[in-house]
């Protein structure tokens, strides 16, 4: 009872210290991360596995960790080391990118397109961050789109931070679509055994129809911020988008590792390839496609975020460790009582809220076997269960800043850029648009399947 009153804490305190923001994240995870370890793991719990299997350092050891046919669901308690070095990975094959004019080139040719107009842009990349955050990780969206649309801010001289904020709420929404789009559903899928397809015609029309009333909500939210943008044409003209390439070599190397990074991650449970393990490689191949700019690429990193979620990673699994987010799951199954609609109402609501504050990974595959127990013990049909999972935790990790990963990397890559975005700015618009996206989604789930 005390080691769950202490992890609580724990976790309490550093979400405190991380809205307060005058810390640097990464110093508060880690340093409640710390504390988990010392203080719950080691003196209450005094339990060396429990720290062990937190820090989960064999996982680097075992096949299922590079190569998984199937690809089973991975264990989450504890850092998820695959997470991390995926993320790695993206971000070495960003900064490889970027140096040889890659994003400034998309930044171009998307501003092209609709003729420089800010508006426009607005619009086009929104619905770009769901398209794209559906076939390849919201992560790799919104790292290399939020980099474009800085790009894009510094020559148009506009303001990227609400741009920025509606990419990470579209890339979350097009990750609910499909089951490769967001680490909860690739989790949800094989474990439950569904399919790129079930997922497409089920959580993706769902999220298609979000996404036509988020256009509108976020045009109405910016729509003062986007008419007051000066519209002169810059001195000596708009650039061709070609003038952005400065390396035609590594820019043809770069845009073959992109499109090879979305083929491994559309056929990764094909292949067998684990995130893991497709981290490591595009992030080999980035370093070896910039050559002697390979020391460069490195220290451009933003190794912070990472530390960040290694920090993150401890705290939750004190949660995990010490039966907290269990205990939380089994409520769903005293409460519910029967009623396959209320069961229903309470999966895509408390998945959404839990997610805004934890980690969705780990609470997704915590409520896995929760939906597998409520439809075997009350009838109500698993599919369901799945796709309201689905949709409460991937929508619902939009509303905070630590939701979800996308979150926290768009505001890495915006502060990277001296724009910060502070806990107010950023639950003002998408706390809103969280609620009305999940009250759209609940209606539409309620109708179709009841």
């Amino acid at each position: 009872m005390l080691s769950q009153i202490l992890a609580v804490l724990i976790f309490l305190v550093m979400f405190a210290l991380i809205i307060w923001d005058k810390i640097e994240r990464h110093i508060i995870t880690l340093s409640c991360g710390a504390l988990t370890l010392i203080l719950v793991f080691g003196l209450c719990m005094q339990s060396w596995q429990a720290v062990t299997e937190t820090l989960s350092l064999h996982s680097f050891v075992q096949t299922s960790f590079w190569y998984s046919p199937g690809l089973s669901a991975e264990s989450s308690t504890g850092i998820s080391w695959s997470t991390i070095l995926f993320i790695a990975g993206m971000m070495l094959m960003v900064e490889g990118l970027a140096e040889s004019g890659f994003f400034r080139w998309i930044c171009m040719s998307l501003a092209a397109k609709v003729r420089y107009r800010t508006t426009p842009i607005f619009l086009i990349f929104m619905v770009t961050s769901a398209l794209l955050s559906m076939f390849i990780s919201s992560i790799t969206v919104i790292l290399f789109l939020a980099a474009v649309t800085i790009e894009l801010a510094r020559m148009l001289q506009f303001d990227p931070v609400p741009m920025i904020l509606a990419e990470v709420f579209c890339a979350n929404l097009g990750g609910a679509a499909t089951m490769c789009g967001d680490p909860p559903n690739i989790i949800i899928g094989t474990a439950l055994g569904y399919s790129f397809g079930d997922f497409v015609t089920n959580t993706g029309v769902i999220a298609l129809v979000c996404l036509d009333f988020s256009l509108l909500f976020f045009y109405l939210a910016y729509r003062k911020k986007l008419s007051g943008l000066p519209t002169s044409v810059p001195e000596g003209g708009y650039p061709n988008p070609t003038e952005a390439i400065t390396d035609r070599k590594r820019f043809t190397a770069g845009c073959i590792i992109f499109l090879c990074t979305v083929v491994l991650l559309i056929t990764h449970s094909m292949t067998g390839l684990t995130l893991a393990t497709i981290g490591v490689l595009i992030g080999l191949v980035s370093l070896l496609s910039v050559g002697k700019k390979a020391r460069q690429v490195l220290r451009q990193v933003d190794w912070n975020t990472l530390l960040f979620f290694v920090g993150l990673f401890i705290v939750v699994g004190g949660l995990e460790q010490t039966k907290v987010l269990e205990l939380l799951a089994q409520c769903i199954g005293h409460v519910c009582g029967g009623n396959a609609l209320i069961i229903v109402l309470i999966i895509i609501w408390l998945s959404a809220l839990a997610s805004a504050f934890v980690d969705n990974i780990p609470f997704a595959a915590t409520m896995v076997p929760v939906i597998k127990s409520l439809s075997s013990l009350q009838g109500t049909d698993l599919a369901t269960l799945a796709w309201a999972l689905a949709i409460g935790t991937d929508i619902g990790g939009s509303a905070t800043p630590i939701g979800a990963s996308a979150n926290v990397m768009g505001i890495s890559i915006a502060a990277k850029n001296n724009h910060f975005i502070s806990w107010k700015q950023y639950c003002t618009i998408l706390v809103p648009a969280t609620i009305l996206v999940l009250l759209i989604s609940t209606a539409l789930i309620l109708l179709r399947y009841f």
